[in-house]
């Protein structure tokens, strides 16, 4: 999908996550796999949120299409599946990162309430662990051997959406 001028449409991939809380950190793990892979062309950027939040509004005023990569539970598959999802139904799924975060399709609404309307689409992954007793880096077993499945799953939007991505030597 292409501008008005014919310009090619500004992508973000946008991993979402607290590294801090294990699987929960799944979404920014992606991206840095992403990041240490691949190149990609102008149009499209690739960030690491962390927990996000109202901040990254204005980010959003700049992309025509927002890819989402995070975590969910709930969706009924075992952990490590790879779902892809509309915001609107990543809603029930998305994992919570405080008491105090927002969910993406939140963030979406009250950008859509400023006029801000970019479309998106989520790539999500089962966690199988959330509940850890303290703080803790890493994904487990069947998330970490998820990432190559996530990845393809990013690659597969952007090849879907035109863009032509470029493997690292």
């Amino acid at each position: 999908m292409a501008h008005e001028t014919d310009a090619p449409e500004r992508i973000l991939v946008l991993g979402i996550g607290n590294i801090l809380m294990k699987d929960e950190g799944v979404g920014c793990r992606v991206v840095e796999e992403l990041f240490a892979r691949y190149e990609f062309p102008d149009n499209v950027d690739i960030d690491d949120s962390g927990t996000m939040g109202m901040m990254i509004l204005n980010l959003l005023r700049q992309y025509d299409f927002v890819l989402i990569v995070d975590a969910v539970n709930g969706t009924g598959y075992p952990g490590g599946s790879v779902v892809r999802l509309a915001p609107e139904d990543i809603a029930n799924n998305q994992v919570m990162h405080s008491l105090h975060d927002l969910r993406f399709v939140d963030v979406l609404q009250a950008a859509e309430l400023i006029g801000i309307r970019p479309e998106g689409h989520v790539v999500g992954i089962q966690v199988e662990d959330m509940e850890p007793v303290e703080l803790t880096i890493g994904l487990s077993e069947p998330v970490e051997a998820a990432l190559d499945t996530a990845i393809d799953a990013v690659l597969t939007v952007l090849a879907e959406r035109g863009v032509k991505v470029t493997a690292k030597v």
